[in-house]
């Protein structure tokens, strides 16, 4: 239990620390990381790094929407097959950024795996 939680904390504070110099796939260098730092058991591996980016991908959506009215979000949201619902853009979003963080949290575990049997 206590590895799961510092890994979850451990990926968001690299998430937001790689955010201010990296790409928008700085999560998957983050989760990466953790998961070979600190390798997680079982479907953990990618479940712990999919919930913390999509928590803070959904957030940080939430708010940069709020902040302009999801003005934007509203006008992305028509030019998808959303029905012009700018909370499905959002949960899209988050559901994006967790895929690519449970993803490669996998691959760091499993490097991790192949780095320590050789």
């Amino acid at each position: 239990m206590r590895a799961t939680l510092s890994n979850f904390v451990l990926t968001m504070v690299l998430v937001v620390i790689l955010s201010m110099v990296l790409p928008w796939w700085h999560v998957m260098v983050a989760s990466m990381l953790t998961g070979y730092l600190m390798p997680l058991k079982k479907s953990r591996v990618f479940l712990i790094p999919f919930l913390a980016v999509f928590i803070l991908w959904m957030l940080h959506t939430f708010w940069l929407s709020n902040a302009n009215d999801f003005i934007l979000a509203n006008k992305i949201a028509v030019l998808l097959p959303l029905n012009g619902n700018p909370n499905m853009l959002i949960l899209i979003t988050a559901i994006i950024g967790g895929l690519a963080a449970g993803i490669s949290g996998v691959f760091g575990n499993q490097l991790k795996q192949i780095t320590s049997s050789s």
